[in-house]
């Protein structure tokens, strides 16, 4: 199951979800599982109202699905790198935002949606270090000095308005 996000197609901006059916896991280990990916937020963008997959993006996404199988991963568009940000080992694991493998009993816990992101989940933001006291204080003079150029600007209108209404 792939989430794919808005304006990836020219007649519809809505996003859908991408099913595939692999009826060569029966016999796997893979059987009773579902891996689901959300692209949402991988995309290149074409125009104000239109996305596009890369190839090397294209490549990631299927070399996810390699890593889940086990089969050897491909590397013809230079997506290496995308992968070892997200699978440093080479082996697949859950990435939170980006895939997940549920099993059906999880899908059925959740009322048998296929949402992806009931199982993927959001991605952990990295921590910022900063001091937000301090970080307050800058927002608060540029405020202070964005307000003081406003009246300023707000005076100088004012007075050509005068000058064009008495000319």
């Amino acid at each position: 199951m792939i989430s794919i996000g808005s304006n990836f197609f020219y007649t519809v901006t809505l996003p859908c979800t991408l099913w595939f059916l692999d009826k060569g896991k029966a016999e796997t280990t893979r059987k009773n599982k579902v891996l689901f990916i959300d692209t949402r937020h991988i995309y290149r963008q074409i125009d104000r109202a239109h996305r596009e997959f890369t190839a090397a993006q294209l490549e990631f996404l299927a070399n996810i699905v390699r890593l889940y199988r086990g089969e050897a991963i491909e590397n013809e568009f230079d997506s290496e790198s995308m992968l070892l940000e997200q699978f440093p080992d080479r082996s697949y694991v859950d990435v939170p935002g980006l895939c997940k493998v549920a099993t059906i009993g999880e899908i059925e816990e959740q009322g048998y949606s296929l949402n992806s992101g009931r199982y993927v989940g959001v991605a952990q933001k990295a921590q910022e270090e900063f001091d937000f006291f301090e970080r307050l204080e800058e927002l608060n003079e540029e405020l202070e000095t964005l307000n003081a150029e406003a009246s300023e600007l707000e005076l100088q209108i004012a007075e050509n308005v005068m000058l064009l209404l008495e000319g």
